[in-house]
């Protein structure tokens, strides 16, 4: 059974940095294809980012050059380092997961496998 638990999440002032951990359990992180969504109230639920077995990435433009996607295969985790936070940024994070193509997908439906979610918070 595919499990996502992620930890990390908190609140900090704008220009702070926090870094987002995604444990998967129940199969191997490199049979899947991992992501990040976030969701604020009253919004629709977007793409972060996302990475493939390869190491190649896709960032949403909100957040490039200040967020970066990485997975530990030995660790069977994927994380999210987030850095110079602005309040915008506030909401609930999710880690994803998605079987199909290698394409750098950050299509909320195209995901199969989902966390509970950690909140971020960013207070200016």
């Amino acid at each position: 059974q595919v499990k996502l638990l992620e930890s990390g999440g908190g609140s900090v002032q704008a220009g702070g940095s926090l870094r987002l951990s995604c444990e998967a359990s129940g199969y191997s992180l490199r049979s899947y294809y991992m992501a990040w969504f976030r969701q604020a109230p009253g919004k629709e639920r977007e793409g972060v980012a996302c990475i493939n077995a390869d190491g190649s990435t896709n960032y949403d433009d909100s957040v490039k050059g200040r967020f970066t996607i990485s997975q530990d295969y030995p660790k069977n985790t994927l994380y999210l380092q987030m850095n110079n936070l602005k309040p915008e940024d506030t909401a609930m994070y999710y880690c994803a997961a998605r079987r199909g193509s290698s394409s750098l997908i950050l299509a909320p439906h195209e995901y199969d496998y989902w966390g509970q979610g950690t909140q971020v918070t960013v207070s200016s």
